[in-house]
């Protein structure tokens, strides 16, 4: 069994003005990202959109001294970017939704009980950032002995050696497999 996880595409990490953008790289993934997204739907596949949310104010929060305010509960620029928030309307039932506060979507939530729970072996990724989110998720995935699939064309980061550096690394050291 398979699963994919959408991670991050909001408005703070893909739109022109997002808090934390990885500008065009972002936004030309989303046809890809869009597509795979539809393909896991329509095969009845096990789909998460796994978030970022953030409150400023948490001074506990490492991510709060290194990156400006991104993702923040309750705005706009949590919302996700484009055409994916117009499928997660519409197809809202058929998406998990998980609320992450980490680089990793294993860490601090159920993400791996629910994938086991589907019997899950095989974890598709696509997303952003290519470097830090998608690539902590891989890491984690990877410890947890799921098989990873990386979607090339639908991930991206503001970072073009962090992302180049990252699809190797998954390839090389997870043993992940790049389409």
């Amino acid at each position: 069994m398979k699963g994919l996880v959408v991670i991050d595409y909001t408005n703070d990490f893909v739109a022109s003005d997002g808090a934390l953008t990885t500008g065009q790289p972002g936004q030309a993934i989303a046809p890809a990202l869009l597509a795979t997204t539809q393909d896991f739907i329509s095969a009845g596949d096990f789909v998460v959109m796994a978030v970022d949310g953030h409150d400023p104010t948490d001074q506990y929060h490492p991510e709060n001294k290194l990156f400006p305010p991104h993702n923040v509960i309750g705005t706009p620029g949590r919302a996700l970017y484009g055409q994916l928030a117009v499928l997660y309307r519409e197809q809202r039932d058929k998406i998990y939704w998980l609320d992450k506060r980490h680089y990793s979507a294993f860490c601090g939530t159920d993400l791996d009980l629910r994938l086991r729970e589907r019997r899950i072996t095989e974890l598709h990724l696509v997303g952003v950032c290519t470097d830090i989110c998608v690539l902590h998720t891989a890491v984690d995935a990877y410890n947890l002995g799921y098989q990873i699939v990386v979607h090339q064309q639908a991930v991206a980061s503001f970072d073009p050696v962090g992302h180049d550096w990252a699809l190797r690394h998954f390839q090389k050291t997870l043993g992940a497999k790049i389409v």
